[in-house]
């Protein structure tokens, strides 16, 4: 697997359920993501079992320094088209603003495109989402605008379409290559 010094991205293990629970519960996280809230512990051990072993989708947590710190992945993988939904969560605040959202994208990244061999990622960013800073750095550039399509709550919200491929991936710093 492909890793910075001090970030890593491996698998979400059952271990991994209460923080996932914390973090996306935190109204600080959770207000661009797309859940039905509160997540409760029984619902998401039950959704971990479900997707445990899918080869549609691939759910990691960030570790920094050996601290879990946030969550990564891959969504509606298509082996067919060769691409992929990115999606990602620095869960724990003191982390935050501090450069492993970048690294841990990175990685996210080159799985995609280095293991799985797919062609594309992209992802939906809401307007007023300040992630889109972050995923534009990473090397995602803006495919589309979509007026008000997703629901909150009673009013509707635009959101960007981001596409990234491997040539316009950026790698910042200097990435590992550990075997497992």
């Amino acid at each position: 697997m492909f890793r910075y010094k001090d970030v890593t991205i491996r698998e979400f293990r059952r271990e991994d359920i209460p923080l996932k629970i914390e973090w996306v519960n935190n109204p600080e996280n959770n207000r661009f993501l797309h859940y039905d809230l509160p997540l409760e512990y029984e619902k998401t051990l039950a959704w971990f079992e479900r997707n445990r072993g899918r080869r549609n989708r691939f759910d990691a947590t960030i570790e920094f320094e050996g601290e879990a710190v946030g969550l990564c992945g891959l969504l509606h993988i298509d082996y067919q088209n060769l691409k992929a939904e990115d999606y990602m969560l620095v869960g724990d605040s003191r982390f935050k603003r501090k450069g492993i959202a970048t690294k841990a994208g990175t990685l996210n990244a080159l799985y995609c495109f280095e293991i799985l061999k797919l062609h594309k990622m992209y992802a939906f960013v809401e307007a007023g989402n300040p992630s889109l800073d972050l995923d534009l750095k990473r090397g995602f550039r803006v495919e589309g605008y979509l007026h008000q399509s997703l629901r909150r709550g009673d009013r509707f919200v635009d959101c960007y379409i981001l596409g990234m491929t491997r040539q316009s991936l950026i790698i910042p710093g200097e990435v590992y290559w550990e075997e497992d």
